[in-house]
């Protein structure tokens, strides 16, 4: 199996198939344009600047194309970069897919959709299965299949499912040590509240906002999203209202993007498992890719910090 980009050392060679996954224009200090591109494989993304840029340039090298790079890893501000020796797009007799170079959810679809599944089977409240069957029901395919976000975490296909399965998990062993949480609310919360990501966001494939996503974000997409579930339903009850309050508050401050705060027990551990599994979830990531001993990138959505991996470490 090829090495992953992310596998290289500062100095080494590569001569790699990557996918680009954005491309940024950009006008150096000398007035010549340049392309920022983050290029990717199985093993995550790294990014390369292709200098001298022609306007051809710019569409070759689009998202979702497939590129030859010949280049080496250098170190620049404190993360890795690809320097790009030669640049050519995919020829059509190389047997490369894109799909060869996406980086996957560490789990299959089938086991995910079955933990999910089982956990909806648990409820006991039926207005709260309802809604929460129906919804997953109607987005279901997309919600297997995309990330949970553009950068940050889970940022990979099936990402969002994968986030979902993991605070389910982390969710059950919490309630088993504070029986009087509502499991029902707590579980539903968890399958529901970023399930507005999979119109809030473009696919897993070079993911971008969609319209919808830069001007309601996913929050409000599934309150209404609820809402609608409700009325088709015909179910009426304040299950309806604490659904959409544990989705509303679930990022945990306005500051953060919560048009309110939690103010039920499960909105508020909603909030803190959503933020603990992302959290691990970048530090697993960024830790992988380091040998002990040695300090992470800096990690934006961790107050901008290194982490340092211990030399016991295994």
């Amino acid at each position: 199996m090829a090495k992953g980009i992310l596998n290289y050392d500062v100095g080494d060679q590569v001569d790699v198939h990557l996918l680009i996954k954005s491309s940024v224009k950009g006008i150096a200090s000398n007035g010549k344009a340049f392309l920022t591109l983050i290029l990717q494989d199985m093993s995550g993304e790294i990014e390369a600047k292709l200098w001298d840029a022609s306007q051809d340039d710019e569409g070759v090298y689009s998202p979702q194309s497939i590129v030859k790079i010949l280049g080496d890893i250098h170190h620049y501000r404190g993360r890795n970069q690809l320097k790009i020796r030669k640049i050519r797009p995919k020829h059509d007799d190389e047997q490369i897919n894109i799909s060869d170079l996406l980086e996957t959810a560490p789990l299959s679809k089938d086991v995910m959709n079955d933990k999910i599944t089982q956990y909806i089977f648990e409820m006991e409240n039926s207005n709260i299965q309802r809604i929460t069957r129906h919804l997953l029901k109607k987005h279901g395919a997309a919600f297997i299949e995309y990330p949970a976000a553009t950068k940050n975490h889970h940022e990979f296909v099936s990402g969002l499912a994968y986030h979902v399965v993991s605070m389910l998990d982390l969710a059950k062993a919490i309630s088993t040590l504070y029986p009087s949480l509502d499991t029902d609310l707590l579980y539903s919360g968890v399958i529901l509240h970023d399930l507005g990501k999979v119109i809030e966001l473009s696919g897993p494939i070079s993911t971008t906002y969609t319209v919808e996503g830069n001007l309601l974000g996913h929050i409000s997409i599934m309150v209404n999203e609820i809402a609608k579930a409700a009325e088709q339903l015909q179910i009426e009850g304040e299950e309806v209202v604490i659904l959409q309050h544990l989705v509303l508050s679930h990022h945990g401050k306005a500051e953060w993007g919560s048009p309110k705060p939690p103010m039920i027990k499960e909105a508020e551990i909603l909030h803190y498992i959503d933020n603990l599994d992302a959290k691990m979830n970048m530090l697993d990531r960024g830790l992988e890719r380091v040998k002990p001993g040695e300090y992470t990138e800096r990690i934006f959505a961790l107050d901008n910090r290194s982490f340092y991996k211990p030399t016991f470490h295994k």
